[in-house]
């Protein structure tokens, strides 16, 4: 496995990110889908020897279950300072001032909680999931440069925002002395590419990390398209993300089968070779839920794919509006 910087930073991550929302109490809300304690092990023993240092998650993710369980299993299989834990902070924990938000009341009080739920002193990167239009950028900044500063956050990232909200968070730090963003947690995947219109090029050109979600599409990338899974008949997300241009989206998924089959691999391991080869990218996030979900990962990543190979990925998209944020 190789180990890359995040942007300009010391953080290193292993090039291929386990993305533990698929772990918790399995909930009505989520259509059940979420896999318990015994049942989410078995995929982080298999991450771990695979050498995967790199887990990440959220607050909002099974309302707390997913951090109990990552805190749980990492705690089992791997010493502390030997995994990188990420983890997010906006979403609904709760009524009152303090439950959602990235108020500086919210903040201080999430990573509290978050803390105590994966069972650390520390998360080497805390993120803000998404942007808090109800908050002024200021006081979210300077909330997130005080939690560094107490010791309890190494480093500090954002997800799926406008790009010039993300620039002018990273204004308001750098005018003040704050601790910078050191990453871009986006949705990119063969049928999204809209973030390399302008998010891309800002991360390349400021230093920052690009850890993209979703670099499967939901699985859409790695079964037939018309097929589907309990997740996808339940998730209710999905549908916001992929849906606008179903003929042209089906047709880059026809690709990778093609290409998946010529090379005998999955089409996973070739949707994912190809968000490897993207050279704003600083490692993808993959979910695993079934037997040779790690495998197909850990494969992707000495997988090379030729010139010709990501023209033809590539040139069957179409461009569509940007969505997750």
């Amino acid at each position: 496995m190789e180990y890359v910087n995040v942007g300009q930073s010391g953080l290193k991550v292993s090039r291929i990110i386990l993305g533990c929302m698929s772990y918790g109490t399995p909930r009505a809300n989520n259509g059940g889908w979420t896999l318990g304690l015994d049942d989410a092990r078995p995929f982080f023993r298999e991450a771990i020897e695979a050498d995967i240092t790199t887990f990440d998650t959220a607050n909002v993710y099974g309302l707390g279950s997913s951090e109990e369980v990552t805190g749980k299993l990492l705690g089992e299989l791997a010493k502390r300072d030997e995994v990188v834990i990420t983890t997010k902070v906006n979403g609904q924990m709760g009524p009152g001032t303090n439950g959602a938000g990235l108020s500086r009341g919210a903040i201080m009080t999430q990573i509290d909680n978050s803390l105590r739920r994966l069972g650390t002193d520390y998360v080497d990167l805390y993120q803000i999931h998404r942007h808090d239009p109800a908050t002024p950028i200021e006081e979210t900044m300077q909330a997130l440069h005080d939690v560094v500063r107490a010791g309890k956050v190494r480093y500090i990232g954002a997800s799926s925002m406008w790009t010039w909200q993300f620039v002018t968070a990273q204004h308001a730090a750098d005018l003040n002395g704050w601790t910078r963003f050191i990453s871009m947690q986006d949705q990119y995947n063969l049928i999204q590419r809209e973030e390399e219109r302008e998010m891309h090029p800002y991360c390349v050109d400021q230093g920052i990390g690009v850890l993209p979600w979703s670099p499967l599409a939901r699985g859409k990338l790695t079964r037939d398209w018309d097929a589907s899974t309990d997740r996808s008949e339940t998730d209710r997300f999905a549908p916001t993300l992929y849906g606008q241009t179903d003929d042209a989206d089906r047709k880059v998924a026809d690709a990778v089968a093609e290409i998946a089959g010529e090379r005998e691999v999955s089409r996973a391991q070739v949707a994912l070779a190809w968000i490897l080869h993207q050279p704003a990218v600083t490692a993808p996030i993959f979910g695993a839920t079934k037997p040779g979900h790690v495998a197909d990962a850990v494969a992707a990543e000495g997988l090379s794919l030729s010139d010709d190979e990501i023209k033809r990925l590539e040139e069957r998209y179409v461009p569509h509006l940007p969505t997750g944020f």
